[in-house]
């Protein structure tokens, strides 16, 4: 065998052995990608699976989330989405929630309370899902080709661990349709800045969405704003996209604006009425927050996975950063530079973050509410939504890495721990963090409040919610007095006062109303020919539109004395017929403060026939009826309109 025979046999021997080496190699390669895609998925359905059985273990539906139900029943009898027959007054918060849940039962025609449980806790878990698949989209166009990538959960684990957001996940309330909507518009907006060119069905689709903010909630409309106008002002080949825009996104919300204002006489839902929405309670605001955050330590849990968050940004800094083109001397091109950074991922996790901020502030100001964590629960969700996931990087090369980027992946996975050991921590606390009873601050721990006043610890259906104090007295006491009259309860818990009607008494009574300030429970376990009327004022104008009490509970900072429904339904306003605690000089007194021209207007404006010009009138007097306002004392009211007070009853207290 000659030399170069033997020279080309070994070459062959060991190309061949680096074609096996490098097959293996890539054998490997191709397993840890494998395996780096599978952690995702797997983080979220882990994820998902924990909060399902969080808020499962947690379930109930709040005296709250019964008011809607009370509108769906209405809506579902046919007599439109009001809370009372004959009243058009909007009680709910969120007009989306309620269409949603009048479509599922309608569509499903199962019982209402199981209805809004499914909805409630599939809207939650579906939210963390699409928040965490947002938040790894960012990531993946931040850190491609620099290795592999291990998604893992973080922030979403930091939300799901709170108790407050597990009570929420399944209340009844719109929290779960807040917290959807949140995370479904940041999907879109980073989907729509990770895109070279987005279609412009794409662009349509999230103006619309982002259009329904303040369906959703009210102050939604400020991330709304934002979202749209991020959109609006980026770089758009045709005008007409920007014009289909505003049609696409404006078209259901001003609609419903027009058609609201026209129905209910108000330019927004009555309970920012009844609770004052424009007001501002500082002091009470920050106690709302320390409530929630102090219990928690919820700054840490925070604080770790921006500290993660943050390692990422400043880790592929490196790999980013290239030759910078020279600044543009123009005016124009500096306005197109800044125009084309508005489709930019950091652009989207800034604009979601100040929106955090902006939602944090305005609950700073309102005082925040009485339920426990509840109206934060948006805020700390926008904090968390671009860190839902952290990356924790494998390098397929250790020679690729520099040490800004070892640095980098070691504060991730020391983030990613420290979050792990505080999320279980949290959700290892025994006990209620905000108390069961009602303190100075008004805050409690709703579910907790409800799960000890009825005794079960799953209160979800109405009839749950008659073994609460004085619900089972009411239901009697409707059944004992067939002639109808006012409800009021009383201190003792095992009766209730009635007003009886003026005779002659109608045929089949002359109907019950319950004046009671829970009206959920109350509503839901009487017939809907039963009227509802709570003293601060969410189903009922007349006390929504009083003045507000300067150092009352939050939330419940209204409360109007019986004596003007007794005036104001016409009872029976003499004693012997009166409880002994009320005034007849008082109801008299009332029964004139009822005939101020302006506060006729309003009770006529949500009461009468609803005529066309009954809806012009509403419609161009809705800004006024919602600033105006009424002394609560009638006496006052009286000296306010300007009336004439009525003599003074004889033998009269």
């Amino acid at each position: 065998m000659s030399l170069s025979t033997s020279f080309d046999e070994a070459s062959s021997a060991h190309r061949a052995r680096r074609s096996d080496a490098k097959a293996v190699e890539r054998s490997r390669a191709a397993a840890d990608r494998t395996l780096y895609r599978a952690v995702f998925p797997a983080g979220i359905v882990v994820t998902a699976l924990f909060f399902l059985w969080g808020g499962w273990e947690r379930r109930w539906i709040a005296d709250d989330g019964l008011i809607v139900l009370r509108t769906v029943r209405n809506l579902l009898a046919g007599n439109g989405p009001v809370f009372n027959m004959g009243e058009r007054v909007e009680t709910n918060t969120s007009a989306a929630w309620t269409y949603i849940v009048y479509a599922f039962s309608w569509l499903s025609q199962a019982r209402l309370e199981y209805v809004v449980l499914t909805i409630s806790l599939t809207l939650s878990v579906a939210a963390i899902v699409i928040g965490m698949i947002a938040s790894a989209t960012l990531y993946r166009a931040r850190l491609s080709g620099s290795g592999g990538l291990l998604l893992v959960p973080a922030g979403a684990l930091v939300y799901i661990a709170l108790p407050p957001a597990r009570d929420y996940a399944s209340s009844g309330l719109e929290s779960c349709l807040v917290i959807f909507w949140l995370a479904l518009i940041f999907l879109l907006l980073v989907r729509w800045s990770v895109r070279p060119t987005p279609s412009v069905a794409s662009t349509l689709i999230l103006a619309f969405f982002a259009g329904l903010g303040p369906l959703v909630r009210p102050e939604l409309v400020l991330i709304s704003v934002l979202a749209l106008g991020l959109v609006f002002l980026s770089p758009q080949d045709r005008w007409t996209v920007r014009a289909a825009m505003v049609v696409v996104a404006g078209a259901v919300p001003v609609g419903y604006q027009i058609w609201r204002m026209g129905y209910y006489a108000l330019p927004y839902p009555n309970t920012a009425v009844a609770k004052d929405a424009a007001g501002s309670k500082w002091s009470q605001g920050f106690a709302y927050l320390w409530n929630l955050v102090l219990p928690y330590h919820l700054y840490f849990g925070v604080l770790v996975v921006a500290i993660g968050g943050a390692a990422v940004v400043w880790g592929s800094a490196s790999r980013k950063s290239g030759r910078r083109a020279a600044a543009p001397a123009g005016i124009r091109e500096r306005a197109q530079r800044v125009q084309s950074r508005l489709r930019a991922p950091g652009t989207v996790v800034g604009l979601i973050l100040f929106s955090g901020a902006l939602l944090l502030v305005y609950s700073l100001r309102v005082g925040g509410d009485f339920m426990h964590g509840r109206m934060l629960l948006p805020v700390v969700f926008c904090f968390l939504l671009p860190v839902a996931v952290l990356p924790l990087r494998v390098p397929e090369r250790r020679s690729a890495w520099s040490s800004r980027e070892k640095t980098s992946a070691l504060v991730v996975a020391v983030a990613w721990v420290a979050t792990l050991a505080w999320a279980f921590t949290i959700v290892t606390m025994t006990g209620s963090a905000a108390g069961t009873t009602i303190g100075k601050t008004g805050i409690v721990d709703e579910r907790a409040y409800y799960v000890l006043n009825t005794g079960h610890e799953h209160p979800i259906l109405a009839e749950d919610y008659l073994d609460y104090p004085r619900m089972r007295p009411m239901v009697e006491a409707i059944e004992e007095t067939p002639n109808g009259g006012l409800l009021l309860n009383t201190p003792s818990f095992m009766y209730w006062d009635v007003v009886p009607p003026p005779l002659p008494i109608p045929e089949g009574g002359a109907g019950h109303t319950v004046y009671f300030l829970n009206l959920g429970m109350t509503s839901m376990n009487v017939p809907l020919d039963v009227r509802v009327l709570d003293p601060m004022g969410l189903a009922y104008p007349l006390a929504a539109h009083s003045d507000r009490l300067t150092d009352g509970r939050i939330g419940h900072d209204k409360s109007l004395y019986p004596d003007w429904v007794i005036a104001d339904l016409g009872l029976v306003g003499m004693h012997p017929w009166l409880p002994s605690y009320l005034d007849e000089d008082w109801i008299e007194q009332a029964r004139v403060a009822l005939t101020c021209q302006e506060t006729r207007d309003l009770l006529t404006s949500y009461r009468s026939e609803l005529t066309f010009d009954r809806w012009k009138q509403n419609l161009k007097r809705a800004l006024h009826f919602a600033d105006y306002r009424f002394d609560r004392v009638p006496r006052y009211e009286i000296e306010r309109c300007e009336l004439i007070p009525p003599p003074k009853v004889v033998g009269g207290s």
